[in-house]
């Protein structure tokens, strides 16, 4: 008599799913800074939008039953899902293809992620993918992007700053330095990075206790004043003619 199969349990799904490729991330700094910049900008940008996720270098599986078929985007960008940290991606249970793939390439990734990975996103029918290079050395210009017409990516095309718009996302993307800017497109403001922001506000802290004081100082003159008009009657009244 033949036993029932086992049934799949969390453990064995992410045995057969991994969540992780056990090698190193290995890339430079300007790669891993690029990365943490862009993945915190992201959230500030989509951090009231509880329906919007956005994951980084995460695995994201795309064919159910085949775990080779993956990739682990350094950006991404999925509409219409929770924002729930996951360990892994799986198309087939989010019922969801991410809107935007960003990637932030290195000497040794550049070439596949215009090629392989540009091929995968289209077929996948990503919405719009965008590539940047931190070090601007293998990429003339550092960000490219492409968006879906017809079943095939089409390159956007530059404004005058070399930034390029995101209809997904309601962004502008600019190639600033090491560092990929995303700026609000209907408001034109920047998405501060999280030490922009830290000094913004202590800028503004700075500038409140300086109207502080500079208040006191006023009401202290003042008082001192008023003072001064008290007593000078009893002056005058108290000097013999």
């Amino acid at each position: 008599m033949s036993s029932m199969p086992k049934p799949l349990t969390e453990t064995d799904d992410e045995l057969f799913y991994p969540e992780s490729d056990g090698q190193p991330m290995g890339e430079t700094d300007w790669h891993i800074l690029a990365l943490m910049l862009l993945r915190q900008a992201l959230d500030d940008a989509f951090a009231d939008q509880a329906d919007v996720y956005v994951g980084s270098d995460l695995f994201f599986y795309y064919v159910e039953g085949d775990p080779s078929a993956n990739t682990a985007p350094d950006g991404m960008v999925v509409k219409g899902v929770g924002k729930h940290l996951r360990r892994t991606f799986k198309t087939w249970v989010e019922k969801a293809i991410p809107s935007v793939m960003i990637e932030i390439c290195s000497q040794k990734t550049w070439k596949e992620d215009l090629g392989a990975k540009r091929l995968l996103y289209e077929r996948l029918r990503v919405a719009e993918y965008f590539v940047f290079d931190p070090e601007a050395r293998y990429l003339k210009p550092p960000l490219r992007g492409f968006r879906l017409r017809g079943g095939k990516y089409r390159p956007l095309a530059a404004a005058a700053d070399g930034s390029l718009t995101s209809k997904e996302l309601g962004l502008r993307l600019v190639a600033e330095g090491h560092m990929l800017r995303l700026i609000d497109a209907r408001t034109g403001k920047p998405i501060l990075t999280r030490q922009e922001s830290a000094q913004q506000q202590k800028q503004r802290a700075d500038l409140a206790e300086q109207q502080k004081e500079q208040e006191k100082q006023r009401a202290d003159a003042l008082a001192a004043e008023l003072a001064r008009l008290r007593i000078e009657p009893g002056k005058r009244r108290g000097k013999k003619p």
